[in-house]
């Protein structure tokens, strides 16, 4: 069965600084028309960094939507320019750590919520780490966490980090990489 839907119309109802929404038609695989609002994001990269003793580093940060303060890997946009994915991940690493990575290793990418959103998520894993200082944007205010890999696992299981993408980064480096 072909569950393609064709797009009929499109309407842009918002442009923000990260996102456009959209409201589209679109022509169902049953015949039927229904709308499909859409929110259009540049994209991103998101990195779990290990060290040689098989620490991780996160970083805190308050999130607004949620209004509380989360435990997430490095991340970020893909909006500075003609930058590809991996440039972003070792800025953003750099940025939010003060981490340099000999290895960036690809662990694929993921949708955070296909439901509306059309973002895509790149998804590293970097080694052998150098610290330098962190310079995180003028807008971020970052906590930096050390913790065992396995207490990450842990706090996942135990309902503690809830951020989607620090989830799968650690399920696939863990599958991928028998970390």
């Amino acid at each position: 069965m072909d569950m393609t839907e064709k797009t009929l119309e499109q309407e842009y109802v918002y442009q923000g600084k990260i996102v456009r929404i959209r409201r589209d038609i679109a022509l169902l695989p049953n015949g039927r028309q229904s709308v499909r609002e859409v929110c259009e994001h540049v994209g991103g990269v998101a990195v779990l960094p290990v060290d040689e003793d098989g620490f991780v580093y996160l970083v805190r940060q308050f999130r607004y939507p949620y209004g509380e303060v989360l435990l997430e890997i490095p991340a970020g946009k893909m909006d500075q320019g003609p930058e590809g994915h991996l440039a972003c991940g070792v800025r953003e690493l750099r940025e939010e750590t003060g981490l340099t990575a000999e290895r960036m290793i690809y662990l694929g990418r993921m949708y955070p919520s296909p439901g509306f959103l059309d973002e895509v998520l790149h998804l590293y894993t970097a080694t052998g780490l150098h610290q330098g200082a962190c310079q995180p944007d003028e807008d971020e205010f970052l906590q930096v966490e050390r913790l065992p890999l396995e207490t990450v696992c842990r706090m996942i299981a135990d309902d503690e980090i809830r951020d989607g993408k620090t989830i799968a980064a650690v399920l696939r480096a863990k599958l991928k990489l028998g970390l």
